[in-house]
């Protein structure tokens, strides 16, 4: 199994981090067989498998579900489960046992949540009674409406303050951090700050390593084409001849032919 201290010797090494998303057994089975670094069971979630259109709708509940069924078909990636909005900010020892839950429910290996600031005493909270915790800064999602919009962040002044806030994450006890949508030069100056490893989306290729939505890496969320991502494979039209060939074969009788049913015997 992958530890966090196999993934700070990967950033002391200078070897690249790969991460996904993943939300079923089946999925994740398969990218731990390929190798993957790391699994977030993310709170995109909301988008990908439930439809919503942010993933503010998401709950602790779904992501504890959803967490179960990645852990029992992981061998060796290092599992870490979002928290939802809600599920910490308002109170601190609420953050805290929601945080456990994922861990002891859920079996993750970690959490991860939004933002700095206030969030810094629940981070220790965590931290202190051995939760480990990524922090993710520039895109929150979670922060949309305040933010304006899915929008680039960190330009100008704003990234000095980005680096402010990743320093006192790490500061806090994270054992990692997610970069989303800033500037490539504000995203190696982060990495290059921080002993801890800082994974890119939309945050260029100096960072400590990647992590795309397994649905859009895939091909398979086919509305979705942020400048960002690149589709390593067109999953969704493959599924979609798939599913228009077995159509054809039904409507046609031909499947299933002799070779695919019972004899008499």
């Amino acid at each position: 199994m992958i530890t966090i201290p196999d993934l700070h010797a990967a950033k002391a090494q200078g070897r690249p981090l790969a991460m996904l998303t993943a939300y079923d057994a089946t999925f994740a089975r398969l990218f731990d067989e390929a190798g993957v670094d790391m699994m977030l069971v993310g709170d995109s979630l909301g988008n990908v498998i439930q439809g919503h259109d942010a993933t503010l709708p998401v709950t602790l509940e779904d992501i504890l579900y959803h967490t179960r069924a990645v852990v029992r078909a992981t061998k060796n990636a290092h599992i870490v489960a979002d928290m939802p909005f809600l599920s910490y900010g308002a109170d601190e020892a609420e953050a805290v046992r929601n945080a456990g839950r994922l861990m002891k429910e859920g079996g993750a290996h970690a959490v991860k949540l939004e933002g700095a600031g206030e969030l810094l005493g629940a981070i220790r909270r965590m931290v202190g009674i051995g939760i480990p915790v990524m922090g993710h800064l520039g895109l929150t999602p979670q922060s949309v409406h305040a933010l304006g919009g899915y929008k680039v962040q960190g330009r100008g002044e704003a990234g000095d303050r980005l680096l402010e806030d990743a320093l006192a994450l790490e500061g806090a006890g994270v054992y990692a951090l997610v970069l989303e949508m800033v500037p490539a030069t504000l995203a190696a100056r982060v990495s290059q700050a921080l002993r801890v490893p800082v994974i890119g989306i939309g945050a260029g290729a100096h960072t400590d390593g990647q992590v795309l939505v397994c649905y859009d890496m895939l091909g398979l969320n086919r509305g979705f084409q942020p400048r960002f991502l690149k589709r390593f494979e067109t999953l969704g039209e493959r599924v979609e001849e798939a599913v228009r060939a077995y159509i054809a074969e039904v409507r046609a009788r031909s499947f299933p032919g002799v070779e695919h049913s019972f004899g008499d015997r």
